[in-house]
């Protein structure tokens, strides 16, 4: 029973750190930053002073940092408490009727059985989860999981950095109301707007100085210099941006 519940709790910490890395994201962090923050914060370790500052200087990076250390402690505990009593003799062991030199290789051997099926599953489980298709499946389904409950309010428009004149560079996630959906940036006319694409990330792939006929498709993160408000006009297209 114990080896089982610490199965279940490796996959459930798995999934915990998934959803917290998705969760990152959504508040506009860049995929590979919101995976290590999220597993930063579920484990307690790895932070640095400026990536720390992205956390606590946003409230909903500061909630969803909170839940994951909350769970991580609280799960931390419990596997060292489920591995520890899978290396130990059941009770019921002793209270079998078979010889005792039998039973004496039984309460020796069964906890090193246990921590080999333990160590066969844990390399399974990171196999299987390491799996790039196994695992952008699991990350998309849960991502629209995440989206269709409304758990986290997804940054549609991000100012990264203002300059004088009104210009600066911003991060745009591409969704169901952009102008520029399915669009390339010749036929968003882009440039015509005085906006340069510097970047579109999709699916933790990096695009970086994508050409004119690049397309920008729902859930890309396009990263890209000019006039604040023509980026807003014509790559956001929504009076109300977050």
């Amino acid at each position: 029973m114990n080896l089982i519940l610490f199965i279940v709790m490796i996959s459930v910490s798995f999934i915990a750190v998934r959803i917290g890395a998705i969760a990152f994201q959504l508040t506009g962090l860049e995929w590979s930053l919101a995976k290590f923050q999220g597993l930063s914060c579920f484990t307690g370790t790895g932070f640095t002073t400026r990536e720390a500052e992205l956390i606590v200087g946003n409230p909903q990076r500061r909630k969803i940092a909170s839940l994951l250390m909350i769970f991580g402690n609280a799960g931390l505990v419990a596997l060292i408490a489920t591995f520890a009593n899978s290396l130990r003799t059941p009770a019921y062991v002793s209270q079998l009727k078979i010889p005792f030199i039998h039973l004496f290789f039984a309460a020796e051997l069964l906890p090193w059985i246990n921590l080999i099926i333990i160590v066969a599953i844990l390399y399974g489980g990171y196999r299987l989860f390491t799996h790039t298709k196994i695992l952008q499946n699991l990350t998309d389904k849960l991502r629209k999981r995440i989206v269709k409950k409304e758990f986290v309010k997804g940054v549609t428009f991000e100012e990264l950095m203002v300059s004088t004149g009104g210009y600066g560079v911003s991060n745009i996630e591409v969704n169901k109301k952009s102008p520029i959906l399915n669009k390339t940036i010749h036929e968003a006319a882009l440039r015509g707007h005085d906006i340069t694409v510097l970047v579109i990330e999709r699916m933790g792939e990096t695009i970086p100085n994508p050409k004119s006929d690049a397309e920008m498709l729902l859930g890309d993160r396009v990263v890209c210099f000019g006039k604040l408000d023509n980026i807003k006009k014509e790559m956001v297209g929504d009076e109300k941006v977050h």
